[in-house]
């Protein structure tokens, strides 16, 4: 009889720790939620009308079991549904389903039904669509259509994407708007996630929660060359903005990795198809200072400026180098870059194919571990001497 109510109250322990546990998710998951709920209801316009918001299923926090104010970022296409379905598996099997982070997806035009039930399908936490604000997209009110239709038609055989509009609509609005979108505003961080991409290993750990912890601003996995005729007067512009705004400098930055001792623009960046970001760096005063003076100079539709050595340049001049991480152990592929983790103890949680190895030979991922900061002043100094180099 004895040992019948022991098991009675034992069960019922149990049952009320269970009970706990699950409040203690949805407290965790709910706030997120409504601070982008929050963020749909300040939208006004067309951006309110073509909002839609969708939740599926709770994810699992891990550590205090308190997600950061931080999401998966996409800007898609509704062609892309297979790819982006694609992605968001293998995110969900190598991190996500342990944490529950909500997906935020952005498109120039509306989604449509297929592509948001098929998403939520394969998603494991809420999951917010939205519409780009029409200032947001299009041609920047500083350059002149015939201009960009000529810039077009004399790229289009130099470069990849030369004479595409769109992607050069794209690169301008990673560079300066994704961090406005309404569906961002309350976010500390954000992970911007592509179709198509692919996830090699298990993530076993918050890389929200280790930018935190580390007070780290940028993340990032590979880092190629940019093509030099997309970018040829990106270095002019950005030391023009430099001597004209020496007060929203850091004292040190880690510019000597996109430019050298001799002032000449490496061709160096981040690849930003993918990069988790401290979201105060593209909200702060000199970035957007920066991004307006680019913005004004025509770069983006006169040449092909892309968000990734927009953002690169803007990382390597604004911030120290012990604010900018290397993701190594978090194996990717997107089209035309690969890379897997050579290390015993990184490799283990990976699936691989062979010769994957690219940041292991990459120059510029070289040279991120023999440069260091240097001092406003010198930094000062390089773009003075830049008067000699166009790029």
């Amino acid at each position: 009889m004895a040992n019948t109510r022991f098991k009675r109250v034992l069960y019922m322990v149990v049952a009320m720790f269970g009970i706990f546990s699950i409040h203690q998710l949805i407290i965790s998951n709910s706030t997120i939620r409504q601070k982008l709920t929050a963020a749909a209801s300040s939208q006004n316009g067309s951006l309110s009308d073509n909002t839609n918001w969708a939740q599926s299923g709770n994810g699992t926090a891990s550590d205090d079991g308190k997600l950061l104010n931080a999401a998966l970022v996409a800007l898609v296409r509704n062609s892309e549904l297979s790819d982006m379905r694609s992605t968001i598996r293998q995110i969900e099997d190598r991190f996500n389903r342990n944490h529950g982070y909500p997906y935020i997806f952005l498109n120039d035009e509306d989604f449509t039904e297929e592509f948001k039930e098929q998403v939520r399908a394969v998603a494991n936490s809420p999951v917010y669509f939205g519409k780009l604000p029409q200032e947001h997209w299009g041609l920047s009110p500083y350059v002149t259509g015939e201009k960009v239709k000529e810039a077009l038609e004399r790229n289009k055989d130099r470069y990849l994407y030369g004479g595409s509009f769109s992607y050069r609509e794209m690169c301008r609005f990673q560079s300066g708007f994704i961090h406005k979108h309404p569906l961002l505003q309350n976010l500390d961080y954000y992970w911007r996630i592509e179709p198509g991409v692919e996830y090699f290993c298990d993530i076993p750990y918050d890389p929200f929660k280790y930018m935190r912890d580390n007070n780290l601003i940028y993340g990032f996995t590979i880092t190629p060359t940019e093509s030099a005729p997309t970018v040829e007067t990106l270095w002019k512009t950005t030391r023009e903005w430099m001597l004209e705004n020496p007060h929203l400098l850091p004292d040190k930055s880690f510019i000597h990795w996109v430019v050298n001792e001799k002032a000449k623009y490496t061709l160096c960046h981040f690849w930003s198809n993918f990069e988790i970001v401290d979201l105060s760096f593209y909200r702060s005063e000199a970035y957007e200072s920066y991004f307006q003076h680019l913005d004004r100079a025509g770069g983006f539709f006169y040449e092909r400026w892309g968000d990734a050595p927009v953002h690169s340049m803007a990382a390597s001049i604004l911030l120290k180098k012990e604010q900018i991480h290397w993701f190594e152990d978090i194996g990717y592929h997107h089209p035309g870059y690969a890379h897997c983790p050579n290390k015993p103890e990184m490799k283990s949680r990976c699936v691989c194919k062979d010769n994957l190895d690219y940041m292991y030979k990459s120059m510029c991922n070289r040279r991120f571990g023999e440069v260091g900061n240097i001092y406003k002043d010198q930094a000062l100094a390089l773009a003075q001497m830049g008067n000699d180099h166009n790029m």
